[in-house]
């Protein structure tokens, strides 16, 4: 069986390597052509994912036409920024009833789309799924356990998914809530930011431990106010991959946040992570969505005020802590 996979950053790679070991043939797009050579002559990804060997099953091209071509499944781990673009090229050589994953978090800032929604626009031929879920490329890539939830309006199409990927390092489960699995992928990349930017000003376990669990509930209401399903916020998709996000290194947006709580400025902050950091676009769509559903969202609303107000941290964390008293409500 032949699969795609559409965008060779680390995560797009890792899932290459996890596929080509299950014994299936991938063909791995990069949307820059050197790329794309140099990832075939080195047979590993030195930029964002080295010392990991490419499977002989990996094929590497430039040609997307190519790459889609015979495919099963394309897996599609585009950033999000260039998911629309990317389905415009897709889209021509998509056949009907192609099976499309997405595997990449994030929204679209300029429609506040979810993901799924800007492929279904730009390739309404294909059936398409999400996954996502607590899932470090690095620790893909060498084989640690690791649990992912995929999602599908269709039910059958998640399963079918679940027995491509699926295996003893791999385990899928599934969900027919795709609204829920997208928008916990995305919004908990703001509140690793925020988990980062506490690490960086110094603050302890407390004050990361009521971020999350903060945080958990604002993705919560904003999610179910968005047609989502609450359990699926408490699940791999939600708390699982908010827990790995905010406390773990291979954390692109958690080390962001540890930039900018250390004071440095966001330019400065995405230069020296040097990939795509989710949650500094997802924060400006989360904002906008919760002032479109009404929502309450005072940590998301301070992290916004921070990236794009020049607010101080210290000052966004002032006023979080004295506002007006509250019942908790989950």
């Amino acid at each position: 069986m032949k699969i795609s996979v559409i965008g060779s950053g680390s995560w797009g790679t890792a899932i290459a390597v996890l596929l080509a070991k299950k014994g299936y043939n991938i063909s791995l797009w990069s949307w820059k052509k050197d790329e794309s050579e140099r990832l075939s002559n080195d047979r590993e990804n030195k930029e964002f994912l080295p010392g990991i060997a490419f499977p002989d099953s990996i094929s590497c091209t430039y040609d997307m036409a190519e790459c889609v071509k015979g495919s099963h499944l394309v897996v599609c781990a585009s950033p999000s920024v260039a998911t629309r673009n990317v389905a415009k090229q897709l889209s021509p050589h998509i056949p009907e009833g192609q099976l499309i994953v997405n595997i990449s978090k994030g929204l679209e800032e300029q429609t506040l789309l979810r993901l799924s929604e800007v492929y279904k626009e730009e390739i309404p031929q294909a059936k398409i799924a999400v996954m996502s879920g607590p899932s470090h490329a690095e620790e893909v890539s060498i084989g640690l356990p690791t649990t992912n939830v995929v999602a599908a309006e269709n039910l059958e199409i998640a399963k079918e998914i679940q027995d491509i990927f699926m295996n003893d390092v791999f385990r899928v489960y599934t969900s027919d809530d795709i609204a829920g699995v997208e928008l916990g992928g995305a919004l908990k990349n703001v509140i690793a930011l925020c988990a980062g930017i506490s690490d960086g000003m110094g603050f302890g376990d407390n004050t990361k431990a009521a971020l999350m669990t903060r945080g958990l509930a604002e993705i919560t209401r904003l999610g179910v106010a968005m047609g989502a399903q609450r359990e699926t916020f408490a699940g791999l998709s939600g708390v699982g991959d908010l827990i790995v996000t905010c406390t773990s290194m291979h954390s692109r947006n958690r080390r962001a946040g540890i930039l900018l709580g250390k004071g440095k400025s966001l330019k400065e902050t995405l230069d020296e992570v040097h990939m795509v950091v989710e949650g500094v676009n997802t924060a400006s769509a989360a904002f906008a969505l919760g002032k479109k559903y009404n929502v309450s969202m005072p940590i998301t609303e301070a992290a916004h005020a921070v990236l794009y107000d020049g607010k101080s941290p210290h000052d966004a964390v002032y006023e979080l802590m004295s506002r007006d008293k509250k019942i908790e409500v989950i």
